[in-house]
């Protein structure tokens, strides 16, 4: 008997559904001929928890601290054991086992470990399925791959995991032991990933909390010009005074100058323009789409996960979701017309774009060296009738379908315009911006576009009509939404200080991952160290005072951002992980030795003093602060 062993349920009914004969449903698998397809519900396996070392690491302790374990154990889940009685029952009849985890480093920890963990012993074959069409399964069954050239990505997300609970559990219980004897009565959780992506919002809360806004003004005129009016900008230059950004921050010059202006005639020195050409954004990955989604339909990260999700599993009408590559397969190209006509034919918005399509044209989009285990999130080609979806699955759909269909429109096409003046001997400038070819851009707005500058000749004359001076200040920061806080996860160099570091980040993935990002921002909220105000997440007290406790590197990103750096060399060029969990085990040595009482009870008491808000649960009652427990804290927090 081959035995297949899908991720989750779901795929394992779709692999069974594409295989040739008449499936027959048992306890928790699928029998088709001699193949039997059975299924992981998610991971069912988790790293063990210290008191399965030594049960006397159970009670929280500093001087238990580091907890280092000798060989690593698993346990499984508690909802777990029923469907891993199923697995090892079916692996002892098995004469070969096929690997069906999603193509990703989870997904190849998720299966392997559960394989080696119930110790068998013969071949495995690994199938990557990132569709769960019929036609694309069968494919995919068309092309096993032997699952031994995935060991190291096996071992960069073992490495990964190994590290998380070293990390997570000897700070967190670092922290919270202190906490206590500074006086809070709680856990304080402490993550490779979400304690950085706690410091961003910290930070960016300080800066807004610190901002003192500072005046600065600017001066427009309206001119008459041989063939129409256009406003123009005074452009200050010294002896004015200036802020770094050219900005004018006395208001007498300006008023000076706009009381003459008014009938001044003057004339245009230079005219500059030049033709650009823009090509369709590339189709999503999970984080570019849920950045929008946020933007577009007020969609949490999570909400845009979940709804990709259904999208997937239950009505199979868009691609493997947790993606981060924005790139198709080029196999795809040929089929894709049949594929969006397919998809796009029972909505309205969706069959007027598909008619502008040119489905002749060839994007960058699909390019094959650019595609790792995954590719951009598609429509499958399954008929999507939109209004038997919830709103937001719709919502979802149209942008995943749209961004694809983008790529067979032409290029936005603009010519950038600048007009620089001389008036009264002082320099005025404009800008503007016209449309050759609207090419893909109808797809993504409908706003109306800025009036463009009249015809213009270099050299020709002008006329003051009116000016004026605008009073201005320098405004803060704005606080970040999910979008904004995926978007920074995504592209974490920009927030390093250090430029080789900087460059380093920029060639490789941001804090968390494609299928984290929006679980890491749902577990901070509800732990109570962010809060959602409106749109915006802001930090709470507790989630302030953790970070002001906390040594200065475990809130910001370069670590995190380091590590993913040396688990892509483990999963990529097939690294050794010894190395990186002992340099990981040396730092841990390190930052233990900052946990102090003394240090978090002024975080706390300067948090209270400052205006940040404090999360309130159920009932308006507070939450995050100081309450009862008796005995002694057992809880193995998540970590992230």
């Amino acid at each position: 008997m081959r035995l297949i062993i899908a991720e989750k349920p779901s795929l394992g009914r779709a692999i069974a559904d594409a295989l040739p004969g008449h499936p027959r449903r048992q306890d928790g698998a699928v029998v088709v001929g001699d193949t039997t397809v059975t299924w992981c519900l998610g991971h069912l396996l988790e790293q063990a928890p210290p008191d399965a070392y030594d049960p006397a690491l159970k009670q929280w302790r500093l001087d238990h601290l580091p907890i280092l374990p000798g060989r690593w154990k698993l346990m499984p889940r508690p909802k777990a054991r029923g469907q891993l009685a199923v697995i090892r029952k079916l692996l002892k009849e098995a004469r070969e086992v096929v690997h069906a985890g999603d193509p990703d480093r989870e997904g190849q920890l998720l299966v392997q470990e559960v394989i080696e963990h119930l110790g068998w012993k013969g071949p495995v074959s690994r199938l990557l399925v990132s569709d769960l069409n019929r036609p694309a399964v069968q494919r995919a069954l068309g092309r096993l791959e032997d699952n031994a050239r995935f060991t190291p990505l096996y071992r960069a997300a073992q490495s990964r995991a190994r590290a998380d609970w070293l990390y997570g559990i000897n700070l967190t219980r670092a922290w919270t032991v202190s906490g206590r004897q500074a006086g809070h009565d709680g856990v304080l959780s402490v993550g490779r990933v979400q304690t950085p992506v706690l410091g961003l919002v910290v930070r960016r809360d300080a800066e807004i909390r610190d901002f003192r806004p500072r005046p600065f003004f600017v001066l427009w005129a309206d001119l008459a010009v041989a063939r129409g009016r256009l406003r123009v900008w005074w452009q200050p230059g010294e002896p004015h005074p200036l802020d770094d950004q050219g900005r004018l921050l006395a208001r007498e010059p300006a008023a000076a100058l706009a009381e003459r202006l008014p009938g001044a005639q003057g004339r245009l020195t230079q005219l500059e323009s030049r033709d650009k050409r823009q090509a369709a954004p590339l189709p999503y990955s999970l984080s570019a789409l849920q950045v929008d989604a946020a933007r577009r339909h007020g969609l949490s990260a999570k909400a845009t996960l979940d709804v990709c999700q259904r999208l997937y599993e239950r009505h199979q009408l868009i691609t493997y979701p947790r993606s981060d590559c924005r790139y198709l397969p080029e196999e795809h190209f040929a089929a894709a017309r049949t594929t969006l006509e397919g998809a796009c034919r029972a909505d309205d918005t969706l069959r007027g774009w598909l008619g502008g399509a040119d489905f002749s044209r060839r994007s960058k989009a699909w390019n094959d060296r650019k595609v790792g285990a995954h590719h951009a999130l598609a429509p499958t080609g399954k008929p999507a009738d939109l209004s038997r979806l919830e709103k937001a699955e719709a919502d979802v759909f149209r942008l995943i379908a749209r961004n694809v269909l983008a790529q067979f429109y032409p290029p936005l096409a603009v010519r950038d315009i600048q007009a620089d003046f001389r008036i009264l001997d002082e320099h005025f400038r404009a800008k503007g911006q016209e449309i050759l070819d609207p090419g893909w851009k109808p797809l993504f707005t409908t706003r109306e576009q800025a009036p463009p500058l009249p015809s213009l000749t270099e050299g020709e004359t002008c006329r003051v009509e009116q000016a004026e001076v605008e009073d201005r200040e320098t405004r803060p920061p704005e606080p970040f939404t999910d979008a904004s806080l995926i978007k920074a996860m995504m592209n974490i160099a920009r927030y390093v200080d250090d430029p080789a570091v900087r460059r380093t980040l920029r060639e490789h993935d941001g804090l968390g991952t494609e299928a984290t990002r929006a679980g890491i921002l749902e577990t901070l909220v509800e732990r109570g160290y962010l809060i959602r105000q409106a749109k915006a997440l802001r930090a709470s007290r507790l989630g302030s005072a953790l970070i002001a406790s906390l040594p200065e590197a475990v809130g910001r990103p370069e670590r995190t951002a380091l590590w993913e750096q040396r688990l892509g060399a483990i999963a990529e060029q097939d690294d050794d992980p010894a190395p990186f969990l002992a340099a990981l085990i040396e730092d841990l040595q390190g930052l233990l030795t900052a946990a102090d009482a003394d240090r978090i009870r002024a975080a706390l008491a300067g948090a209270q003093g400052e205006q940040a808000p404090t999360p309130r649960g159920k009932g308006g009652k507070k939450r995050g602060g100081p309450r009862r427990r008796t005995g002694t804290a057992t809880r193995r927090p998540r970590r992230q």
